[in-house]
């Protein structure tokens, strides 16, 4: 399998048009969620960036960020926190790293072999 890396400006090139969107999208009020401050918190900047590093093939950095920002926009949104999202939600983004660990690997060209002598 042969990974080509993105560049760098194809990655701020979609992130302006993604910002873009969104702003459209929020000024006018097209979902119906209300003021722009509601929902252009720094919790969604968390989120925007991990999903960002993801694209760019950073799953590590990428699943901590968005496990962040999605864990502080649940204390945020909920008034509790239910039970069971509270014991699964850790060990799962520890998992989810395990994961992305691997994938780093599989989409590295640095794997090297490994030989027993």
């Amino acid at each position: 399998m042969k990974y080509k890396e993105h560049h760098p400006l194809v990655s701020l090139g979609l992130f302006f048009i993604v910002l873009g969107v969104v702003l459209l999208t929020a000024t006018n009020d097209l979902l119906g969620l209300g003021s722009v401050r509601d929902y252009f918190t720094w919790e969604t900047a968390l989120v925007f960036i991990g999903l960002l590093l993801l694209v760019n093939l950073r799953f590590t950095g990428g699943i901590l960020l968005i496990a962040a920002g999605t864990w502080f926009m649940l204390e945020k949104l909920l008034f509790e926190i239910p039970p069971l999202v509270k014991t699964l939600y850790w060990p799962g983004v520890i998992i989810l790293l395990g994961i992305s660990f691997i994938l780093s690997y599989l989409f590295s060209g640095k794997r090297k072999s490994v030989i027993k002598q």
